[in-house]
């Protein structure tokens, strides 16, 4: 006898008779938990406050609320609309009725008197495919599981890098405003966290040629846009004591999926220290 002990079956029938020997049926033939319900109203009830619904045997010719509609509010209900659903009759044989039934979303449609063999060769087939679909659900949830614990440690060890790296790394959104600073920005520019973010690049930046970070904020998108990045600019920063310390400046955009610049990437190198050369021919005047 095929164990599906893990599967629970709910058989709805308004006559008792008819419940009976369904679940004498059941039980001979399967290992299988069966759950029985007189009702369309009753099933839609215990499949709602159910977790462990797997299948549902259905009859259609019953008083107050038919399989029809029974079927037609499991299907509306979120947690119940992908039970699959076999529905049996004795009175609606015609093919109309059957493609009502199809189009409602029933997985199937058997006749009365009911055939012992084929019913439980279904019943033997859908557990067998929900199992197939477990297991297939498992072994992409154990993936993304591994994806996501992969991703993880990659982004610690990205992190360990930025907060470890002796430069100093700024991220800009595309107005020029601090989203993010690693540990090596903050203690150059005298900064903590909360106060840096926020901030214009312009408050603590400055070219040798230009005074002003902010006037040149367009200058700056424009080169990205153009190049994708910019390198060996010499700078300085403003500290948050007004003090300007010598630095080695780059830029590299990040683009979205339009190709429009996102992100600013800036990494500076503390150039206190370092003494410029002299062109020969300043050496020579």
């Amino acid at each position: 006898m095929p164990d599906h002990s893990n599967f629970t079956l709910l058989i709805v029938d308004d006559n008792a008779a008819n419940l009976y020997s369904l679940r004498s049926l059941i039980s001979s033939h399967l290992h299988a938990a069966v759950i029985e319900a007189e009702s369309g109203k009753q099933a839609i009830e215990i499949a709602s406050e159910r977790d462990d619904i797997d299948l549902i045997v259905l009859d259609i010719q019953m008083p107050e609320m038919d399989g029809f509609e029974a079927a037609t509010l499991l299907k509306m209900r979120k947690k119940t609309r992908d039970i699959p659903i076999i529905f049996l009759t004795a009175a609606f044989k015609t093919e109309e009725f059957q493609q009502r039934g199809y189009d409602l979303g029933a997985a199937d449609y058997l006749l009365k008197p009911i055939d012992d063999n084929q019913l439980i060769n279904k019943l033997s087939t859908y557990f067998r495919l929900i199992e197939k679909e477990r297991n297939l659900n498992r072994i992409l949830e154990q993936k993304v599981a591994e994806r996501t614990e992969q991703l993880h440690l990659a982004n610690q060890h990205l992190e360990k890098i930025l907060d470890t790296m002796g430069e100093a790394l700024l991220l800009l959104n595309r107005e020029g405003i601090i989203t993010r600073a690693n540990p090596a920005a903050l203690a150059m520019l005298a900064y903590n966290e909360d106060e840096l973010i926020g901030m214009s690049i312009g408050d603590i930046f400055e070219e040798e040629s230009d005074e002003q970070a902010k006037a040149f904020m367009g200058t700056w998108l424009e080169a990205l846009i153009r190049t994708g990045a910019l390198s060996a600019i010499e700078a300085a920063f403003i500290t948050s004591t007004e003090k300007r310390i010598p630095i080695l400046f780059s830029r590299t955009a990040i683009n979205d999926n339009a190709g429009e610049v996102e992100e600013i990437i800036c990494i500076a190198k503390n150039m206190s220290g370092y003494h410029k050369l002299e062109t020969a021919g300043n050496e020579h005047e």
